[in-house]
């Protein structure tokens, strides 16, 4: 089966088409307009997708070496995310699919970043899938692909929100995680020893503790103090995140007795947290990490996924909204 995928919940726009699981074509096209304002502008994002989905679904199509009337099948983002940006993609996807007279479904992004991770690999079931994004950092417990049980979230910032926060405290601009990472490189993760947020509290998370403590450490510092162990601290809020992270999904395993561990989302390609996890092979978990292309926003994702729902019989109405925080256990 032919799919074609659409991706538009942020500031990310793309388009992919996948055959079969194997993926044909995935672009993408980031909104650089946003650096300037440390975050994502919501207006700005949706315009910018009303410009560029036409080119990049051509586009989308030269690459795959097909044409529109190849497309058998359609998926786009539903839900979660920006109201506007998921109008756009939605509302573009429904009157493609309308248009040729051929099925659609609307991907929750959720279970679509699992299906990032999911290229070109086969894990085995029950496992955990661990989605870690710059909009959420929840636990799922996975019995079978297409059935997900929340176990643990954040209660409040994101860990991807929570780097974003703190290079946006510091002026270091925007994403926030990629630019802590690379600064973090060579860095003492020792220098300052943050406390780990939420500690033996069950599987939630918190980081919004964290990221002010971070900002009042800074404060307190010398000018000169800061410009010297600038690197240092970010390292050490770095190593705090990831150690936090590790830990909830290692009582995660515990309680459910699976070592597969599915990792998805934009903070999956953090440097330090993919060592820390692919060491956890040598302890006989199976670890499963996404290509950084598929880790952060992408339509390729949205596509196997919409093709895994459609090839079981499901089915969109062409009347569906967009879902701005639907839930990925609402599929169970």
């Amino acid at each position: 089966m032919i799919v074609l995928g659409i991706e538009s919940s942020c500031d990310e726009t793309s388009c992919a088409v996948v055959k079969n699981g194997k993926v044909l074509s995935n672009l993408i096209y980031s909104q650089i307009e946003h650096f300037p304002f440390g975050g994502v502008v919501p207006e700005i994002a949706s315009r910018a997708h009303i410009k560029k989905l036409v080119p990049l679904l051509q586009a989308a199509l030269d690459e795959a070496g097909l044409t529109v009337e190849s497309i058998e099948g359609v998926g786009a983002t539903k839900g979660p995310g920006l109201i506007g940006s998921l109008l756009i993609g939605l509302s573009f996807a429904k009157s493609f699919a309308y248009a040729r007279g051929i099925p659609f479904y609307g991907v929750n992004h959720l279970e679509g970043h699992i299906f990032g991770t999911l290229v070109d690999v086969s894990p085995n079931f029950p496992a955990l899938g661990f989605i870690i994004s710059g909009g959420h950092t929840h636990l799922y417990y996975i019995p079978r692909l297409g059935s997900y049980k929340l176990i643990g979230k954040t209660r409040d910032d994101a860990a991807g929100e929570a780097f974003d926060k703190v290079a946006k405290a510091l002026g270091l601009g925007y994403p926030g995680g990629p630019i802590i990472d690379k600064l973090s490189q060579g860095a003492n993760p020792e220098y300052h020893r943050f406390t780990s947020p939420m500690r033996g509290k069950g599987l939630d998370l918190s980081f919004s503790g964290l990221k002010t403590s971070f900002i009042y450490f800074v404060q307190s510092l010398s000018k000169s103090e800061l410009e010297t162990h600038l690197n240092d601290i970010l390292a050490s809020f770095q190593m705090t995140v990831v150690e936090t992270l590790i830990e909830k999904l290692l009582e995660a395993s515990r309680i459910t007795g699976t070592k597969e561990l599915i990792i998805a989302g934009g903070v999956a390609c953090n440097s330090l947290l993919r060592r820390r996890l692919e060491a956890l092979k040598d302890e006989g978990y199976n670890v499963y990490l996404p290509l950084p292309m598929y880790a952060t926003d992408n339509a390729a994702m949205i596509a196997l996924c919409a093709e895994f729902h459609l090839k079981r019989g499901e089915r969109s109405g062409f009347d569906l909204p967009p879902e701005p925080y639907a839930p990925l256990e609402n599929l169970l």
